[in-house]
């Protein structure tokens, strides 16, 4: 999923404001088909997510975090220390649709 600067950086700030928690953990045994369907599930209900990843370097966390968002059609909007938010929009429910800038979707 495609979104421009401005319309990350609304998301992030959104996320700040909400106070989000992170919803899913990934645990020591990485990413189960469990854990796949549980990110899928809060993505659909929620839209804009948390995750927490385990303790890895930094580029193994960047492709584990990256893994994710392209599984489950996802943007990254922050990441920050071991804590991700991710983006998916749901067209039914469309909470954070003041938040992206027009022209932004396809």
């Amino acid at each position: 999923m495609d979104l421009n600067k401005s319309s990350i950086k609304n998301l992030r700030a959104e996320s700040h404001r909400l106070k989000l928690k992170p919803v899913v953990m990934i645990g020591q045994n990485g990413l189960t088909d469990n854990v796949q369907m549980e990110i899928d599930n809060a993505l659909s209900h929620h839209e804009l997510i948390k995750i927490r990843v385990p303790g890895l370097g930094a580029a193994d966390k960047k492709d584990m975090i990256g893994s994710i968002a392209e599984k489950h059609q996802a943007s990254v909007i922050q990441i920050i220390g071991h804590v991700a938010v991710l983006y998916r929009r749901n067209k039914e429910t469309d909470r954070f649709e003041k938040f992206l800038v027009k022209n932004d979707y396809r």
